[in-house]
């Protein structure tokens, strides 16, 4: 049955036909998790990993050298600190949300059909909300936004189609993490 089964999916890759992996009217959406960030990378009580999700679309070709995309960005990494001495119990939490819109150039003198190289540049707000809390009824007035900026970040990275809609990408830049890994999806 298991040899049956593998041998039914190796048929269904082999004959798959992938077209051109990045063109000019492709929609593409990616959810990826981060890896290494200067966001709160250091060892905390309780940690959400950097999670992103971008979407892009096509919309100019250069030539025979590759297309332009356009899109944007949503990236998120959450952390909190506990202590606890002597009866005196405190929290922190830190939450950083980035929104951005970003371009790539998506670059089709490659080979590989199945291979999505491309580099670009991503434009963002980056929004950092703090909060405190301990059990002796103290507050310090640190709770809410804080240190809200802008950023401008250059990334690369490559996906790489298993079908001509699921590919799995890696990319560096600095975004919400120096690399995210996951899943893109053709629609």
């Amino acid at each position: 049955m298991k040899a049956t089964l593998l041998f039914s999916l190796f048929c269904f890759f082999a004959v798959t036909t992938f077209a051109q992996t990045f063109a000019k009217e492709d929609k593409v959406i990616s959810l990826g998790v981060g890896i290494g960030s200067s966001l709160g990378s250091f060892n905390y009580s309780s940690q959400i990993p950097a999670l992103s999700l971008v979407y892009e679309q096509g919309i100019a070709t250069v030539g025979e050298t590759g297309v332009i995309s356009l899109g944007g960005y949503i990236g998120y990494k959450s952390f909190g600190y506990k202590t606890s001495s002597n009866g005196f119990n405190s929290e922190s939490k830190w939450n950083y949300t980035i929104l951005g819109a970003r371009g790539a150039f998506h670059f089709s003198q490659i080979q590989n059909e199945k291979l999505d190289l491309y580099a670009g540049v991503l434009l963002s707000y980056n929004l950092l909300s703090y909060s405190y809390e301990d059990n002796s009824g103290f507050n310090t007035g640190a709770n809410g936004s804080y240190g809200n900026s802008t950023g401008l970040t250059l990334f690369g990275g490559a996906r790489y189609f298993f079908t001509d809609k699921l590919a799995g990408f890696a990319e560096l830049g600095y975004g919400i993490s120096y690399l995210n890994v996951g899943l893109s999806v053709k629609l």
